[in-house]
């Protein structure tokens, strides 16, 4: 199995200002952020958000943060990732979707919006 390489791009200094959790594009470039999930060697499934997905993933692969739940289940794959505008938009995402059952999770992961649904509805057993 090979190991994928990522690009760390970082923007330029003073590319960005954050305000109130809120990146600030100047210069035309536009901050996106992502919520993301990632599959681990023991098929567990990790959910996070960032700024920077592939610097991110970087972190990930290369167990650059010990104490992560993805340091001791290398490798991970990404099998889902959406954007969003603001900070506060992908972590409230990130944090639904780790509230979410397995299978809810792999009907985002899958695209099948009519499951997703239905598992929507649902109401936990007591």
């Amino acid at each position: 199995m090979h190991e994928k390489e990522f690009n760390v791009i970082k923007p330029p200094f003073g590319l960005r200002r954050r305000f109130n959790g809120v990146s600030k594009a100047f210069c035309g470039v536009v901050i996106m952020f992502w919520v993301y999930i990632l599959k681990c060697a023991d098929s567990s499934y990790y959910t996070g958000h960032t700024d920077n997905l592939e610097n991110r993933l970087v972190q990930h692969s290369k167990k650059l943060i010990h104490s992560c739940y993805t340091a001791t289940r290398l490798p991970v794959t990404l099998i889902f990732s959406q954007t969003f505008e603001t900070r506060y938009e992908a972590l409230s995402s990130e944090r639904q979707i780790k509230g979410w059952s397995r299978k809810k999770k792999e009907a985002l992961i899958n695209g099948d919006w009519n499951l997703l649904s239905i598992l929507a509805k649902r109401t936990k057993k007591i």
